[in-house]
Formats: C-alpha cells, sequence, structure tokens
C-alpha cells in the first residue's frame, strides 16, 4: 500500500465494516452448520460437520474479541450486515442435506477468498485476525469426499449439484460486490489502498478461478 491505512479518510469505518461483516458471517455459517449436524447419516459425518461449526464459532470469538479490543462494539459493528446476509442465505436456501454441504464448502469458500483479499488492505493486527478467522484447517475437505462418492454412482445428482454450485458462484459474487462497492467506507477503504476499477476486476476473477477449483475437487462441472 501507498500509506498507512489507519491514516486513509474512513478507515475506521472501514475496518468496522470488515469485521463486522466477517464475525456475523462466522456466527452464521456456525449456526446453520450446527443445525444440520442434526441430518447428517452417520455419527461419523455429524462429529465432522460439529468440527467444522465449532472452528467457525470459535472465528467468531476471535473477532469479536479483537473488536471489543479495539473500542468496538460487535453487535454494533455485525447489524448493518444481518438483513443482507439474510437474504443472501434465503436466496440460496439448499434443498437437503448434501445442497447445504456444497453450499458450506463453496459459497462460504468464496465468501472467505473476498475477504482474503480484503486483508491487503488493513493494519497488521486487524489483517492478523482476520487472516486467522479465515485460516483453513481442513475442516471441511470431509464434504469433497462424500460428493465425489455420491456422484459416482449418481449422475443426476452430479449435474443438479453442478447447477447449484454456479448459482452459488453468482450470488456470492453480488454478496461480495455489494460489500466492496456498496458501503461507502469499503469502497474509500479500496480505494484509498491504490485499488482501481481494473484491480478489483481482477479480484473478482481470482475469487471465480477459486471457486472452479473446488467444484474440480468434488468432481463437478463450474
Amino acid at each position: 500500500m501507498d500509506q498507512d491505512p489507519s491514516e486513509a479518510s474512513g478507515y475506521d469505518a472501514a475496518v468496522v465494516d470488515l469485521l463486522g461483516v466477517l464475525a456475523y458471517g462466522e456466527l452464521t455459517a456456525f449456526i446453520r452448520m450446527a443445525a444440520d449436524c442434526d441430518l447428517a447419516p452417520t455419527l461419523s459425518l455429524k462429529s465432522q460437520m460439529g468440527a467444522l461449526a465449532t472452528a467457525d464459532y470459535l472465528h467468531y470469538q476471535q473477532l469479536s474479541e479483537h473488536m471489543v479490543g479495539r473500542g468496538i462494539d460487535p453487535e454494533a459493528a455485525m447489524a448493518p450486515f444481518v438483513a443482507p446476509i439474510a437474504a443472501f442465505h434465503e436466496r440460496t436456501r439448499p434443498r437437503g442435506w448434501l445442497e447445504g454441504l456444497v453450499k458450506a464448502y463453496v459459497g462460504d469458500g468464496i465468501a472467505k477468498d473476498f475477504y482474503r483479499e480484503m486483508t491487503a488492505f488493513v493494519d497488521e493486527p486487524t489483517q492478523a485476525v482476520m487472516q486467522a478467522a479465515l485460516e483453513d484447517a481442513g475442516h471441511a475437505d470431509f464434504v469433497v469426499q462424500i460428493v465425489r462418492d455420491t456422484i459416482r454412482t449418481d449422475r443426476t445428482t452430479a449435474g443438479r449439484l453442478a447447477l447449484w454450485g454456479r448459482r452459488l458462484l453468482g450470488e456470492a459474487l453480488s454478496q461480495a460486490q455489494a460489500v466492496a462497492v456498496e458501503r461507502d467506507a469499503m469502497a474509500a477503504l479500496l480505494v484509498g489502498g491504490g485499488a482501481d476499477l481494473g484491480d478489483v476486476g481482477r479480484m473478482f476473477t481470482r475469487l471465480t478461478d477459486n471457486h472452479q477449483r473446488r467444484m474440480t475437487r468434488m468432481g463437478l462441472d463450474s
């Protein structure tokens, strides 16, 4: 970056937005995965889903504690994102357990890739806590094997899940764009960090490329 981000106009408001949206995203991911544990057909899968939910909640806690340490009210920081994130989940309501797992793997993956991109524009302490919350410890890798095992014997499911993945991509990119561009403080953070429209476009290309790699890992067309 060309300047100390903490000196950028509106920087504090942008950090509040970033931490708030990321924290609320982790909280809702925990709630969704914890609720879906009951739908898993085996104890092993219940355990793996529980581990993923636990990781999401720990990330939420880390972000909340960081906000409190900076004098930020976590509830107030998350509040602007409750309605838009609820709307996103309403638009992408899965039809069954398998679609829910794919959504957790690729939908949450796109969101986390976006926030990783945004860490380039923040101060080191904020960057560190965001990166810790975005760390991929492999808790969701079990989804890959489940999908591969399912589509090996059911190509109809493969086609349906491929379409589902494309829909999730479109919705998640729209959600990321709303955060990056429509929130004034976030847009100012990007511009203040030296990003132009071309840089933003390339960022969204990278998000798409990462999504395609996740779909390929599951054996699905993207």
